[in-house]
């Protein structure tokens, strides 16, 4: 099945989005400060629209597909950070942790976290592979958007920038259920030797935000504070399935997000039952997209037949 899901959709998604963030930050007394990285966001932010905008009736192919580039990564941008935003203040009205269950999910599995860390922090290639793999959620979407872009195929496009927001807002949602501060700070003793990208966030911020000690969020350096459900896991399980139907980006981007996997556990500081649920996370996303799809296509099915 092969259909466009409404931009319309998409659009009330975004305002959803924006919304519900405005409100969660004016109820946890939270401000937004920009800063100059801030800035520079809202700058290219503004940028993107001004293109969408000035191209929206483009007369070469070169337009269109700037044109549609631009709507793309402006969409799926704003979706990222006000995903990031809006993490703070859901953060702020979590209590307790649940590091304990977690810790038994993973001994049921047989994972052993600890191990797992010191194999990268006793080897230097692991860390830096497993750094910039980590960074991989921001390349793969790139590339499956620019590529988008570049075949005119909205639909896909569309796909994934839905399937993305709607997992997370399942993430959002799941996460004040099961705060956590994380395996290094939960299971890891004396000295770190080590410090993975995702360091000692979730347990230095998540007290401050539940104390009110913390009341700016900062666009400019933003950190993640989710440590249950892993939204790597799901943003790589969602790409993968992004690039699957396509043969041209199918093995690099599987590649990428499957090494993205494997650093997850230490750049993230996660736990596998983190993981487990960031893949029920994916899975739930892309039935709903799918679902959405088909809505669509009825929609329009009404429509002609009315017409």
């Amino acid at each position: 099945m092969v259909s466009t899901i409404p931009g319309r959709w998409l659009a009330a998604c975004l305002c959803f989005s924006v919304l519900a963030t405005s409100l969660m930050l004016f109820h946890a007394h939270e401000t937004i400060e920009l800063g100059a990285a801030g800035s520079a966001l809202v700058f290219a932010g503004i940028a993107l629209v001004a293109v969408r905008y000035r191209l929206r009736n483009p007369e070469t192919r070169g337009q269109r597909v700037t044109r549609d580039a631009a709507e793309y990564v402006g969409a799926f941008a704003l979706v990222s950070l006000l995903g990031a935003v809006v993490s703070y203040p859901v953060a702020a009205v979590t209590s307790g942790f649940v590091d304990p269950s977690l810790e038994r999910i993973d001994h049921f599995f047989h994972f052993d976290w600890v191990s797992w860390y010191e194999i990268v922090a006793t080897h230097p290639i692991l860390q830096r592979l497993g750094r910039l793999a980590y960074a991989g959620i921001f390349v793969s979407p790139a590339i499956l958007l620019g590529y988008f872009a570049w075949i005119d195929h909205k639909p896909g496009a569309r796909r994934l920038i839905l399937s993305f927001w709607l997992g997370a807002l399942l993430t959002l949602i799941w996460f004040p259920r099961v705060p956590a501060v994380g395996p290094l700070a939960f299971l890891w003793h004396g000295a770190i030797p080590y410090m993975p990208t995702s360091a000692l966030f979730q347990a230095q911020l998540l007290p401050q935000l539940r104390d009110h000690a913390l009341r700016v969020v900062d666009i400019g350096a933003l950190h993640g504070i989710v440590c249950t459900p892993s939204f790597h896991t799901t943003s790589a399980l969602l790409y993968i399935a992004a690039a699957w139907r396509t043969r041209v980006l199918r093995l690099p981007l599987v590649a990428l997000n499957c090494a993205m996997l494997l650093s997850t556990p230490v750049e993230g500081t996660h736990y596998l039952a983190d993981m487990l649920g960031g893949a029920l996370i994916a899975a739930i996303a892309l039935v709903l997209t799918t679902l959405t799809e088909i809505a669509a296509v009825e929609m329009r099915s009404g429509v002609m037949a009315r017409a």
